[in-house]
């Protein structure tokens, strides 16, 4: 029998980054219906949360499952069932893109930490902000396929 564990911090925002998800509420309903459908579907995820216009996961990723195919279950799902709820007064949808990341053992409970507490950590520094000074200090560079 194989053992992994590999914790993956998975990132994605609304399509252009509408604010979207602009009130506690929705948020929260949100993130009980991806807790539910991640379960159904045995995503192992650990946290989820996020603010107005992104949400962050942190997943325990399962041996015969891809972080591309765990974000499209999350992903599609929840778009589809924020539209047939009426959650918002557009369209829903996600963007198409999203970011991962690998998180050592070691650092799962920070990691935890910080999804959880996206309302107060937003209230200082927006999600591009945030974005654009993780990739300067990390040297990454936006892939454009």
């Amino acid at each position: 029998m194989s053992w992994i564990r590999i914790w993956v911090h998975l990132v994605f925002s609304t399509k252009n980054r509408q604010p979207f998800l602009k009130t506690t509420e929705i948020r929260e309903s949100l993130f009980e219906h991806i807790r539910g459908n991640a379960k159904e579907k045995k995503i192992h995820l650990k946290t989820v949360g996020g603010f107005d216009d992104h949400i962050h996961c942190l997943i325990l990723l399962d041996r015969n499952m891809t972080i591309a195919k765990t974000a499209q279950l999350i992903k599609g799902e929840s778009s589809f069932w924020i539209n047939k709820n009426n959650l918002t007064a557009r369209q829903f949808a996600w963007q198409d893109d999203y970011w991962a990341v690998g998180v050592s053992e070691s650092h799962s409970p920070e990691v935890i930490k910080y999804i959880e507490n996206q309302e107060k950590h937003h209230g200082v520094k927006s999600f591009k902000e945030e974005i654009d000074e993780f990739m300067k200090n990390h040297g990454w560079q936006l892939i454009k396929g």
